[in-house]
């Protein structure tokens, strides 16, 4: 039961963005931590969204603890969670990096396509009623 209400908890913009570039880079089946790839693209990222140290052992017992068949509904959930706190700069600032955490590697899979996808069209301002 507790599960069930902490995976339904709204997330601060920078901790949604979090979670969703950590599912993006490993939705093409592992994490690399290299320099020059999805390891320094989530550091960039916190560095930009947060100017001092940030705790993420919580967030990262959450992500470990989801099962690979919930990371989109979990993603979509962080999207949205992010969408309700952001300016449109910030959303477009975010979707920079979410492409560079897909492109970490050199090759954009399929899966991480369809997260791509799904972030364009949701934050599409043309979509917006």
């Amino acid at each position: 039961m507790v599960q069930n209400i902490k995976q339904i908890m709204k997330k601060n913009k920078v901790m949604a963005g979090y979670h969703m570039l950590m599912i993006l880079s490993g939705v093409d089946g592992g994490f690399d931590k290299s320099q020059d790839s999805e390891g320094k693209v989530i550091v960039d990222y916190l560095k930009n969204a947060f100017p001092f140290r940030v705790d993420l052992d919580r967030e990262m017992e959450e992500l470990s603890a989801l099962p690979t068949e919930d990371y989109f509904l979990h993603f979509n959930n962080a999207m949205n969670d992010f969408y309700e706190d952001s300016t449109e700069k910030e959303r477009t600032s975010f979707l920079k990096f979410a492409i560079k955490m897909a492109k970490a590697d050199k090759k954009i899979t399929t899966e991480e396509n369809k997260y791509l996808k799904e972030l364009f069209f949701a934050w599409d301002s043309e979509h917006e009623e």
